[in-house]
């Protein structure tokens, strides 16, 4: 079985655990079922469909996974998809929680999410005053715990993109750093894809008067945006920063090649001098005077020593050498 919690709530504290069945939920006043599972059956969702008349398209689309972030409404009944997050290495790992929210039942459906309900239940269980209010309570506070996980796992990517602009400052950056400098702004893109709709969610569940959702659950929900916003101005900066780390890095690399470059042409143009006048007495003409000469030969060393010197002063002037 998948089924990892499954309770009765009744003004606000955990009453009787509830099993699966094929017959319909006998709902209470003041009373709800919350129920969680990862990675359901068939069977499973189908006894939670005869149990709470859940909607057809809805069970399947829990059951299939790989939604967008999503606030469908069937009936009297909502069903909301919100994408969690976690970082593996340098790469975004996603998963999903697909969430069913009537009148007297929540359920919760997660795929590949690597955190758990467990202790967000616990938290809530100690809050009687906030289960008593229903579902609709439940609901952000699982949306609030899925965005809230985004926080740490941006930090960190913020942290590593940080350290290397730090390394780009010191030294020049390896052929890996920059491959991980695209891999972490393709994540960052990604992420973003995924932050849009999120924060459409939060504003279906804000602004909208859809079912389940109470009156005064609404500034709960407008907390869940102002997560979600928050998030996004970090991850719009974090891709600004990913940027000018890469292209800091080129600038200075561009910068380095021009003065080897510069240095190069320095000592071309110094050895130049030699090769010019050693290339002028090497073509055996008979009629050169200066072959007889006694002290041609020191002389002409003397030329090319003095020529040499004063190019290396004005280029080491220059700041060539």
């Amino acid at each position: 079985m998948t089924v990892v919690a499954s309770y009765i709530y009744r003004d606000g504290k955990r009453a009787e655990e509830v099993a699966l069945a094929d017959e319909p939920f006998a709902a209470e006043e003041n009373a709800f079922a919350w129920i969680g599972l990862t990675e359901p059956t068939e069977e499973e969702m189908g006894k939670l469909k005869a149990m709470f008349g859940l909607h057809p398209l809805a069970v399947e689309d829990a059951l299939r996974g790989r939604q967008v972030p999503k606030v469908e409404v069937y009936g009297e009944e909502l069903f909301v998809v919100v994408k969690t997050a976690h970082l593996e290495a340098d790469k975004i790992v996603y998963g999903e929680t697909c969430i069913f929210v009537g009148r007297h039942h929540i359920v919760t459906v997660r795929h590949g999410s690597a955190r758990t309900h467990t202790e967000l239940r616990r938290l809530l269980e100690q809050s009687p005053q906030m289960l008593r209010h229903g579902p609709d309570y439940v609901l952000h506070a699982i949306i609030d715990f899925i965005v809230d996980g985004y926080l740490p796992m941006v930090e960190k990517i913020e942290d590593s993109v940080l350290a290397l602009e730090k390394h780009m400052l010191i030294s020049f950056l390896e052929r890996e750093q920059i491959r991980r400098i695209f891999r972490m702004r393709r994540q960052v893109i990604l992420f973003q894809r995924v932050l849009g709709p999120m924060a459409e969610v939060a504003g279906r569940l804000t602004h909208l008067d859809l079912p389940c959702i109470d009156e005064n659950a609404r500034p709960y929900f407008r907390d869940v945006l102002d997560h979600v916003k928050r998030v996004e101005t970090m991850i719009a900066g974090l891709r600004d920063v990913i940027t000018s780390v890469f292209e800091a890095s080129n600038l200075l690399e561009q910068q380095r090649q021009g003065v080897i470059t510069r240095q190069l042409a320095a000592w071309a143009a110094i050895l130049a001098v030699p090769t010019a006048i050693a290339g002028l007495y090497g073509m055996n003409f008979r009629n050169m005077p200066e072959l007889e000469t006694r002290y041609g030969y020191f002389i002409v060393l003397g030329v090319i020593a003095a020529l040499c010197g004063i190019l290396f002063a004005r280029f080491k002037r220059a700041g060539w050498l």
